[in-house]
C-alpha cells in the first residue's frame, strides 16, 4: 500500500495526491509510488482526466536533499533514469492533465508539473528549480521540459540562476496557465478536468499523442503521427456518435462513451 502518494476517482476524474509532510519532499520511495499512481490512473477506464495535487500548503517544494547528498557518482549515474521516469510520469498519462498547485513547486516538484498538460497556482505560490545552488541541475526532465513550454532564453535563466518565479512572472512567460486564489486551485483544476469526463476519450488520447509525439520530432515526423492517429479513430463507436450528432443536431450535442 502507497504511503505518500494516493489516487483517488471521484466522477470520472483521478487525483492524485502527493502527501509527505512536512513539504512533499521526493525522495525515492515517492518516486515509484508517482510512478505506480500514474500508470494506475492511465490504464484506469473510469479515470477520465487526472490532476495532480499537493494538498493546501505545498505541491512539492523539492527532491529529498538529505537522501541525495549520499549518493555516490555510481549511484547518481545509475539512479538518473529512475529519476527521470519518475519526475515525467504525468506526462506519460494519455488524458488530460492538470496540475494544482499551492505554496511550492521547486525542484522535482516542478518537474513533476511539468509534465502536466496544464498547470494552475494560487496567487501565492512560488516556481523555480533551484539545482544549480546545489551545485548540480535538474534531473527530472526539467532542462527538456521547460525549454519547450517557455523557450530556451527564458528556460536558460531560471536554470541558471536557480531563482524563484511568482504568479505575475510565472503566468507572462507561459510557465503556468491560470492564477486563483490560495483555496481556489483544486476547484478550480477540477473545473478545467471535469470538461473532458463525457468527452471522446480515445480522440483526446489521439490529439495528446499527436501533439507530445509531434514535439519530440520534426514537422514531417509530426505529421505522420498525425496522419495515423487520425486514420485510427475511424474505428471508434465515438467517430459514429460525434458524425450522427453532428448531422441531426449540429456541433457539441454528442453523448460519447469514450469507446
Amino acid at each position: 500500500m502507497a504511503e505518500f502518494v494516493t489516487l483517488d476517482v471521484t466522477d470520472g476524474i483521478g487525483t492524485i495526491r502527493i502527501a509527505r509532510p512536512p513539504v512533499n519532499a521526493l525522495d525515492l520511495q515517492t518516486h515509484r509510488e508517482l510512478v505506480a499512481a500514474a500508470r494506475e490512473a492511465d490504464g484506469n477506464a473510469e479515470v477520465r482526466a487526472v490532476i495532480v495535487y499537493g494538498g493546501e500548503k505545498v505541491f512539492a517544494a523539492g527532491d529529498d536533499i538529505k537522501e541525495m547528498a549520499s549518493f555516490s557518482p555510481g549511484q547518481a549515474a545509475l539512479l538518473a533514469g529512475d529519476v527521470q521516469t519518475a519526475l515525467g510520469c504525468i506526462a506519460t498519462i494519455g488524458k488530460p492533465t492538470v496540475a494544482a498547485i499551492s505554496g511550492y513547486a521547486l525542484g522535482g516538484g516542478l518537474e513533476v508539473a511539468l509534465g502536466a498538460d496544464r498547470r494552475i497556482i494560487g496567487d501565492n505560490v512560488k516556481l523555480g528549480l533551484p539545482e544549480i545552488l546545489l551545485g548540480v541541475i535538474p534531473a527530472g526532465g526539467g532542462t527538456q521540459r521547460l525549454v519547450r513550454l517557455i523557450g530556451p532564453s527564458k528556460a536558460k535563466d531560471l536554470i541558471y540562476t536557480g531563482r524563484f518565479v511568482g504568479p505575475e512572472e510565472a503566468l507572462a512567460i507561459g510557465l503556468v496557465d491560470e492564477v486563483v486564489a490560495p483555496d481556489e486551485v483544486y476547484n478550480a483544476a477540477r473545473k478545467w478536468a471535469a470538461q473532458f469526463v463525457n468527452g471522446p476519450a480515445r480522440a483526446l488520447a489521439a490529439a495528446k499523442a499527436a501533439i507530445d509525439g509531434g514535439l519530440a520530432g520534426d514537422l514531417a515526423s509530426g505529421l505522420d503521427i498525425e496522419r495515423r492517429e487520425f486514420s485510427a479513430l475511424f474505428g471508434t463507436n465515438d467517430v459514429e456518435i460525434g458524425m450522427r450528432s453532428f448531422l441531426a443536431e449540429g456541433p457539441g450535442r454528442a453523448k460519447f462513451t469514450g469507446e
